[in-house]
């Protein structure tokens, strides 16, 4: 008897049944007989994971249905999903936006189980294509509570270290391996101008060449040398093209408070978009990308989501991008407020893949009736779809789609963290060191350190850590500046802390008052992320310079320490103590600091961005003036 099968994964599984009930009642001997060769099971050719990709991508493609293809250009938020929707839809890719972990249980096995449950779905529909499901894995896995959280770029920026890079990429890449999340929305290869931005500190420099190579390296280690490497995750360079360049009061997003930069429009000539943006992408590109988003920012007025000549002909044409093109949170939507031209446009940009946070049903539904009535063509579709299927392909989707259990120790590894204390010590940079202040001895008698930043997990970590704006306190597993001050200390050495900079509790075995051989300030921003993160005043709060003044009334030596996510304006402050040092936003590992510190590693980071001496000298270049310490300063 023969079948003949070819119409999908669960057809297949039929005639496995069939052939099984055909055979009941039939005499051992009747079903001895049977020669296997008589028995011939198609399974489709896309099943096969030894047959080259693109034969496995056509042959699927000429399976799908029209609903079928549509659902795989979907991605939604999980916590818009309700059970049953990705089978439903035929969806093609689920995300945690910022802060989305599991309910109730953020941990690397609730991470794992929820996306193998939406992986579940995806498996059990006709053809079995599995879910690529996504998040935004900026600086470490900092969604998932425990994980490592490196420096953010603008701290990477300053180590200028490719190997540390990649190395920072690969280890982040097996921790969302461990929560089967193979799809990272990183890294961002802007070129920040304006320091003003509430995503500076996602860019690794205002310099284009610096941002080129280090993307590319972060790139390469997390997609390692082959896609296919069970602890390789897609990346995704981003976002395309030039939104570290808008213009100031340029967007019209309303959020919290309105954006002044972010989401805005980059005003200038294409050949200065070229010059400062393009470098970066080419180079990704011809490193293995295969996944980019676009820009919620426009071009001289442009969307960059309603752009065809940057998308289809610069992107996909003139630097032969072959991968899929991904849209930003919604970002279809902002194109036009007739929500039908909006997609007919951005699909017919290029746009892939349409991240809908909300309401993919209405996305689905107006894309379908756009094909019906010609005014997106099929074409268009299956071109998008072959992108997308492509890529699940050389992930191993198909045949890996669920999390290992066995990777799960990979998290917050003491390999990992250890990477992450390198980097933190590498991209320090001594902005002044006067009178011998640094390095500090480990035997001083008395050591005051001063401020809430001191002690607080969340601010060194910054935005998209836990929440997509991050939060303060104890929010993850780390050390905090003052925890790894204690640690190096000797045990004579007694260390005070106060967040206001007061000492009046500090005193000798006479009652007087102590001074302190070593006074430590940790000044500098609060937690935040991208619009609600822009500012039009990056002065220290008077809180901060009040307890500056504080300390150096009861300091020998003073030390401040600035955790940022830009440079802020210090000029007035500078001469108040002996060593500024920018710590940027270095994450979960705060040895690092005293590393660099107490001596034991020297000061090696440079400057990524200039460092203004007023808000009148940005963006960068609109005066001639000198900055307070100029790109690629450090002592």
């Amino acid at each position: 008897m023969k079948f003949f099968q070819k119409s999908g994964l669960a057809a297949v599984l039929l005639i496995t049944i069939l052939f099984q009930t055909a055979c009941q009642g039939a005499t051992s001997a009747d079903v001895a007989t049977t020669s296997t060769a008589e028995v011939e099971i198609y399974a489709p050719l896309y099943m096969d994971a030894s047959a080259p990709i693109d034969a496995r991508v056509e042959d699927l493609l000429a399976l799908m249905t029209l609903e079928e293809k549509l659902g795989q250009m979907t991605q939604i938020e999980k916590g818009s999903l309700r059970p049953g929707d990705v089978a439903r839809y035929f969806i093609g890719s689920v995300l945690s936006g910022g802060g989305g972990s599991p309910v109730g249980d953020n941990s690397v096995e609730g991470w794992a189980n929820m996306v193998n449950t939406f992986q579940d779905e995806a498996l059990g529909t006709r053809l079995g294509i599995p879910i690529l499901y996504g998040v935004d894995a900026v600086h470490g896995h900092a969604n998932l509570y425990g994980a490592t959280v490196f420096p953010h770029n603008i701290g990477l920026g300053a180590a200028n270290d490719e190997e540390l890079v990649e190395r920072i990429g690969r280890a982040t890449a097996e921790e969302m391996a461990a929560t089967g999340i193979l799809w990272n929305f990183a890294p961002v290869i802007a070129v920040p101008q304006d320091i003003r931005w509430g995503r500076t500190y996602e860019g690794y420099s205002e310099n284009t060449e610096l941002v080129t190579r280090l993307g590319t390296a972060y790139l390469r280690g997390l997609q390692s040398t082959d896609l296919s490497d069970p602890l390789a995750v897609l990346a995704t360079p981003k976002h395309f093209i030039g939104d570290g360049g808008t213009a100031w009061a340029s967007s019209t997003t309303i959020g919290s408070r309105p954006y002044l930069l972010d989401q805005g429009d980059t005003q200038m000539d294409e050949a200065t978009l070229r010059s400062l943006f393009l470098p970066p992408y080419q180079a990704a590109i011809d490193a293995g990308a295969l996944s980019i988003m676009v820009s919620f920012s426009s071009w001289n007025g442009v969307k960059m989501h309603a752009s065809q000549y940057l998308i289809t002909d610069v992107l996909k044409g003139e630097l032969g991008f072959n991968g899929f093109v991904v849209s930003d949170w919604g970002g279809v939507d902002q194109i036009d407020k007739d929500y039908y031209q909006a997609v007919v446009a951005a699909i017919n940009a290029g746009v892939d893949m349409n991240m809908v946070p909300y309401n993919a049903i209405a996305f689905i539904d107006t894309l379908k009736l756009a094909v019906e009535k010609g005014d997106v063509p099929m074409e268009r579709i299956d071109d998008a779809v072959r992108r997308i299927l492509y890529v699940k392909f050389a992930l191993g989707l198909f045949e890996r789609p669920y999390a290992d259990p066995a990777l799960a120790d990979l998290v917050g590894s003491p390999e990992h963290r250890t990477l992450a204390r390198q980097a933190v010590a590498q991209s320090l940079v001594l902005l002044q060191n006067e009178n011998q202040a640094l390095p500090i001895s480990t035997d001083a008698s008395v050591i005051f350190v001063g401020g809430d930043l001191a002690d607080d997990l969340g601010a060194q970590c910054g935005g998209w850590t836990i929440e997509w704006q991050g939060k303060s306190g104890t929010i993850t597993i780390g050390d905090t500046i003052l925890d790894a001050i204690q640690a190096s200390v000797s045990a004579d050495t007694a260390v005070y802390h106060n967040r206001f900079g007061k000492f009046d509790n500090a005193k000798d075995g006479d009652g007087n008052l102590l001074i302190a051989d070593i006074g430590i300030a940790v000044v500098g921003e609060m937690p935040y992320a991208e619009g609600p993160g822009d500012a039009d005043n990056l002065a220290l709060p008077s809180s901060q310079v009040a307890m500056l003044e504080r300390m150096r009334e009861r300091s020998r030596i003073l030390i401040v320490i600035i955790l940022s996510g830009r440079p802020l304006i210090i000029t007035e402050q500078l001469p108040l103590a002996d060593a500024w040092v920018a710590a940027w936003l270095p994450g979960s590992e705060a040895s690092g600091i005293t590393d660099v510190l107490f001596g034991d590693l020297p000061f090696t980071g440079r400057l990524p961005y200039t460092w203004p001496r007023s808000m009148d000298q940005l963006p960068i270049g609109i005066t001639d003036s000198e900055p307070l310490f100029p790109f690629g300063f450090g002592k």
